[in-house]
This record gives structure tokens, C-alpha cells and sequence, in this order.
């Protein structure tokens, strides 16, 4: 997943960006709200999802919250408080929050619900997916073929993965670059082509194909019935 962690505590914000960089994903951790809303710019869609705490300088998170759901966006929301209120509770939901989590938890239930929330999005209800012979663990992060491990990078299951979520449509590159790199990573396109290249080659037994888009980016489609 690609992940805005916005959190004002450093000592909870370093937590959870290892935690969830450390299983995989590409996370940017802004400290207050106005970073929060240039980082959005008034949508969001280029996230996964978005992880907000409500007491936060600048601008709470019920307004941040609020300006998303204004502009359209669908990004998945889990907010993280220390209010544990019944009417805070109510007042995030109604304002179009996904999930949310009172303070303190456990870094391995956050990552949990960040996983339930894409798995929603996307229409599954389960960590496993299943595309003929080949299986897709989000949980476990791994991926097998007629039951057998395939052997696949981290950034290459994080592909494979972003793909398949939008089996049979193209997804450009500058979204896959977002995705499997972080800002602070000097990357060329080059290295997005390097990661295809190996991809195709470990799924040349599956039904998976992976076609160019000439000057768009890549697309994902599948043999399986």
C-alpha cells in the first residue's frame, strides 16, 4: 500500500512508519494538519489509504477528514485518536471514516485493519485471492503457484499485487513508481522497468500476463477463468 501517516507524536509516527515500511509498504509521514492538506491537495486518490490522527497542529483531523469526503475521494481512512468518546467515535464515522483506533494499540492490529480496509475496497473478503493455479497472500505476503511458493521480491509481490487489483485496466507508471518507491528514493523509471522484467519472467507458468502500454504503463491480465 501506499500510506500518508499523518501524526504529530514522533515517537508514535517513527513506530508506525517502521512497522508498516518494514512489511512492505511505501509510507510519508507528515507532522500537521496544513502539511496533511498540501500532501492531499484537495483529493487523495493517489493513496491507498490514509492514516489520521484527530489532534493535530495546524488543523484537526476532522477537518482534514472533512475536505477529503468534499473533494470525492474514496481513499480508505483509519483514524487513530486518544479520544475515546462515544460522539467523537460517531462524529469521525459520519464524517466518512473507514475504521479508527483509540489510543494506545498494537502496530500489528493497525496494519491488520489497513489490510481489511484495501481487501473492502477491492471487493474481498479474505487476505487470499486466487487466479487459477496462482495464490495471493496479502497477509503473509507471499504468493504460490499449484500450491507451491513463488519466489517473489518484496517490491515484486507489491506489483503483482497493484496489478492484479486492477486486473484487465492499465495503471500508469507514474502511479506505480508512487507505489513502489518512496519520495526520498532516487529512482528512474528504469528501476520500475527492471522490477516488470524479473515479474514476467517468474510468472511465465501462471495465467497472469503482463502487456506494455505503450507510453501509459502496464496492464495485467489473466488466462483464469
Amino acid at each position: 500500500m501506499r500510506i500518508l501517516l499523518i501524526e504529530d507524536n514522533p515517537d508514535l509516527g517513527d513506530a508506525i512508519e517502521t512497522k508498516l515500511r518494514a512489511s512492505g509498504h511505501s509510507v510519508e509521514w507528515v507532522r500537521d494538519g496544513l502539511a496533511a492538506s498540501r500532501w492531499l491537495n484537495g483529493g487523495g486518490d493517489g493513496w491507498d489509504a490514509v492514516v489520521l490522527d484527530i489532534m493535530l497542529p495546524g488543523k484537526d483531523g476532522f477537518a482534514i477528514l472533512r475536505e477529503l469526503r468534499d473533494a470525492d475521494c474514496d481513499t480508505q481512512v483509519l483514524v487513530i485518536t486518544a479520544r475515546a468518546e462515544i460522539e467523537d467515535k460517531v462524529s469521525m464515522l459520519d464524517l466518512g471514516a473507514d475504521d479508527y483506533m483509540v489510543k494506545p494499540f498494537d502496530l500489528r492490529e493497525l496494519e491488520a485493519r489497513l489490510r481489511a480496509l484495501l481487501r473492502r475496497a477491492a471487493g474481498h473478503s479474505s487476505n487470499l485471492t486466487h487466479y487459477g493455479p496462482l495464490a495471493l497472500d496479502g497477509g503473509s505476503r507471499c504468493a504460490t503457484l499449484d500450491g507451491i511458493p513463488l519466489e517473489l521480491g518484496r517490491r515484486e509481490f507489491r506489483l503483482l499485487e497493484i496489478l492484479l487489483s486492477r486486473l484487465g485496466h492499465t495503471v500508469d507508471k507514474e502511479r506505480l513508481m508512487n507505489q513502489l518507491f518512496s519520495l526520498d528514493e532516487d529512482v528512474s523509471l528504469n528501476a520500475l522497468e527492471l522490477q516488470i522484467s524479473r515479474l514476467r519472467k517468474k510468472l511465465a507458468h501462471t495465467p497472469i500476463r503482463i502487456t506494455t502500454v505503450r507510453g501509459i504503463g502496464y496492464q495485467a491480465d489473466s488466462d483464469a477463468p
